[in-house]
């Protein structure tokens, strides 16, 4: 059972890549991997990290015995709910919980967030990849629209990262027969992480014209153009996405063994007794 105030590693994995997650807070220095979704601590003291005093605050040491007690003891004391990760990233890195690598992580900018930028008008994977970067990466990440002919122009203007563009000078592109969303996943370590490997063979078959690589690709693929007619605005349909990858990852963690038809949640008939 956890210490007070503290939250075992298991028990946060089920929280973490979820549209109500806590947030993350990471107080070890200079990481190479963390844990999904956590965020370095804006500022020194733990007063500057106030965002909303309604959101959780998870915060991760080394082993749980360092400055993360202190530090959640003083968020609580300006009423936000707080606790250390039980063991910190030790505990999590020996149960063989899920990580994230920083070695093709993009520099953060002055306002403490990662700025991407892409084409406008997207349909499938520049839509799952800026879900992928806000649930596993950096929740606050900031994403540029721009015509397809002004990508790199304003990445190299705003040092934003360009992805999703065919040009040999992006990173982040299609590679084979692979999209940009499969790249992400294993470029930053995620891809022993069987939730996203399922979701992955779903962009992919919807993103490429491959609608034989998985049965829900076709559904995703018709969703996509869809809200892509529904919203004009590129920033409401990326909201408006994330919603449907929310629920794609869910069901690819925990729901797909389960069945439905009219009759799958009837209550069950008494007994009409003699």
């Amino acid at each position: 059972m956890p210490a007070h105030n503290a939250i075992a590693p298991e028990k946060l994995a089920r929280l973490i890549a979820q549209p109500g997650a806590p947030r993350i807070i990471d107080l070890r220095d200079a990481p190479t991997e963390a844990i999904p979704g956590s965020q370095a601590p804006a500022g020194k003291a733990p007063i500057q990290w106030r965002r909303d005093a309604d959101t959780s605050v998870i915060v991760v040491d080394t082993d749980g015995h360092g400055p993360a007690v202190s530090a959640a003891a003083i968020l609580r004391s300006d009423g936000i709910p707080a606790e250390i990760l039980e063991g910190g990233f030790a505990a999590w890195a020996s149960a063989g919980l899920p990580t994230v690598s920083f070695a093709h992580m993009p520099k953060r900018h002055e306002d403490g967030r990662t700025w991407w930028v892409t084409r406008s008008r997207p349909k499938v994977d520049r839509i799952a990849c800026p879900w992928l970067i806000r649930r596993f990466l950096d929740p606050a990440a900031r994403f540029l629209f721009v015509a397809p002919a002004e990508v790199l122009t304003v990445a190299a203007q705003q040092q934003a990262e360009p992805f999703d563009l065919a040009d040999e000078r992006v990173f982040w592109s299609h590679r084979g027969d692979l999209c940009t969303f499969d790249l992400m996943i294993e470029a930053f370590g995620l891809g022993g992480h069987a939730p996203l490997v399922r979701l992955a063979a779903v962009v992919r078959g919807a993103d490429t014209d491959r609608l034989d690589l998985a049965p829900e690709a076709a559904g995703l693929l018709a969703i996509s153009l869809g809200l892509s007619r529904i919203h004009s605005d590129d920033h409401a349909q990326l909201e408006a996405g994330m919603a449907v990858y929310d629920a794609l990852y869910r069901w690819c963690r925990d729901a797909r063994g389960e069945k439905h038809d009219w009759s799958s949640h009837q209550p069950a008939r008494g007994k009409v007794s003699a």
